[in-house]
């Protein structure tokens, strides 16, 4: 709703004071949508392209938007844009509008087949290579209508994706203190070290990640956000720690570990698949963070979209019994 600032003189002639009419506003869903994807990209151009809108058409859309409420949503340089405090208040409720209509559009998805539901999740790199395609593969197949969206994170940045409603469901190791989320119980998983058979480390039951840290190390490209989690570990020891060889996925990684590259850290269950037929040997790592419990983590359950939750529902009937991460007493 826009708001006209009229002004008018105090009767005994002192200084003038704003008074305020309602009129009506262009504000629309195409507005929130194009903040969003401008701020996500921090580009005025990508986001006007995200926003199927031209870079004129979007950026008097936002010039209408800072002449409305008065204030400056983005600054703008050579790089591209930021959001201001401004615009980064517009942004999280925009977020929670768009996502208000997402769940409204779920809610009557059983009743109207034109409608196409979304669901955003966000996961860490086991859960995305090992876990999420067998799942995502048969709930697509289930669920027709229902486009998901899957991003790679590291578990902290999951937390606060799934915290800013930029995703509706996350999946981390480990469970952050944090009241605004609800945390169900999922996996459990366990990184090893992986070497070549003539290795050093190779007859070793377990070894400490700093005793590895003097050999080369193959990992995935720096996308992943297994890369940046060893990166982080080895900088907590105080080691300088950089990847002589980085490649596209597990199982590249493994070859690589085979040809004798380098050694490498990858989850224990994709480590003992490839394993089988290649001349490679797992080690156990003695550090804490190598034994992980994961869990789906979502705002609120009960409000997502009923599609969503069964997407919920499934993950958590995929777990073998073997496998499945049981409640503890604070969960």
């Amino acid at each position: 709703m826009r708001v006209h600032r009229l002004v008018r003189r105090n009767t005994d002639g002192g200084k003038q004071q704003p008074r305020y009419r309602e009129m009506a506003s262009h504000f629309d869903l195409t507005d929130l949508q194009l903040i969003v994807n401008i701020g996500d990209a921090s580009s005025l151009t990508r986001g006007a392209e995200r926003s199927h809108l031209s870079l004129p058409a979007a950026s008097n859309r936002v010039k209408n938007l800072e002449e409305h409420f008065g204030t400056r949503l983005f600054n703008r340089n050579s790089q591209g844009v930021t959001l201001t405090p401004s615009g980064e208040a517009f942004m999280r409720h925009a977020r929670k509008v768009l996502q208000q209509i997402e769940h409204l559009r779920g809610d009557i998805f059983e009743y109207s087949r034109g409608i196409k539901g979304q669901i955003r999740m966000v996961a860490n790199t086991t859960a995305m290579n090992e876990f999420m395609p067998a799942v995502l593969s048969r709930y697509l197949a289930e669920h027709p209508d229902v486009t998901v969206e899957l991003r790679e994170r590291l578990s902290y940045l999951v937390v606060k994706a799934v915290v800013d409603g930029a995703a509706d469901i996350g999946i981390v190791a480990g469970r952050p203190a944090s009241g605004d989320l609800q945390y169900l119980p999922y996996r459990r998983d366990r990184l090893v070290l992986v070497t070549p058979t003539d290795h050093p480390l190779a007859e070793r039951e377990s070894v400490a990640f700093n005793e590895t840290l003097g050999y080369e190390y193959v990992g995935l490209s720096e996308w992943s956000a297994i890369h940046a989690f060893l990166i982080q570990a080895a900088d907590n020891l105080g080691y300088p720690f950089r990847f002589r060889i980085e490649v596209g996925s597990f199982d590249a990684v493994c070859r690589m570990i085979e040809a004798g590259v380098g050694v490498g850290v990858v989850p224990e269950r994709a480590a003992q698949r490839y394993a089988a037929s290649m001349k490679i040997r797992l080690t156990g790592l003695t550090d804490s963070w190598a034994e992980r419990k994961l869990y789906v983590c979502v705002r609120d359950l009960d409000a997502l979209p009923s599609f969503a939750q069964a997407l919920v529902q499934m993950l958590q009937d995929d777990v073998p019994l073997n496998e499945r991460q049981e409640p503890s007493a604070d969960d």
